[in-house]
C-alpha cells in the first residue's frame, strides 16, 4: 500500500516535526487493525505522539484508508489540545474526498503527484506491503 500526503497536510506536518516514520507507523497500525477511530466512508482518524511524550495528548491525524485499497492518503492533522473532533460538515467533506482518492488508480496517482496535490511518504525506501 502506496501512503500519501495532501500539500496542506504536508505543510502541517514540516511545522509540527512529523516525520514520514511516524506516517509509517500509523499506517502499519491501521493496516494490522489497530485504527484509533473509523469514522465511516473510508475515514479514519489515527494518533501519532509529540516528540518526548505518548500518543495520547499527541497529534490526531485524519487519514483517507481502506484496506485493500491501492494508496492511503493523511490529509489533515491537529493536535488534541487545539481540538476535540472534526464537526459534521469536515467529516462529509472527508468522505467525498475519500470517495475519490480510494478510487484512483496507478496512473491518476501519478497525475495527482505530478499536479503537486499530493507527496509519497517514503517507508523505509518501500511501500507498505499488502
Amino acid at each position: 500500500m502506496q501512503t500519501f500526503k495532501t500539500k496542506a497536510f504536508a505543510r502541517f506536518a514540516a511545522r509540527e516535526g512529523l516525520e514520514d516514520t511516524a506516517l509509517c507507523e500509523a499506517i502499519r497500525r491501521a493496516r494490522g487493525g489497530l485504527i484509533d477511530a473509523d469514522l465511516g466512508g473510508g475515514v479514519i482518524k489515527q494518533r501519532i505522539a509529540r516528540k518526548g511524550s505518548g500518543r495520547s495528548g499527541g497529534f490526531r491525524m485524519i487519514v483517507l484508508f481502506r484496506r485493500g485499497a491501492l494508496a492511503a492518503f493523511f490529509v489533515y492533522g491537529f493536535a488534541k489540545s487545539d481540538r476535540e473532533n472534526l464537526r459534521r460538515d469536515e467529516l462529509e467533506t472527508y468522505r467525498l474526498l475519500a470517495d475519490r482518492y480510494l478510487a484512483l488508480d496507478e496512473k491518476g496517482l501519478t497525475a495527482a503527484q505530478a499536479a503537486g496535490a499530493i507527496v509519497e511518504v517514503k517507508c523505509d525506501d518501500q511501500t507498505i506491503q499488502e
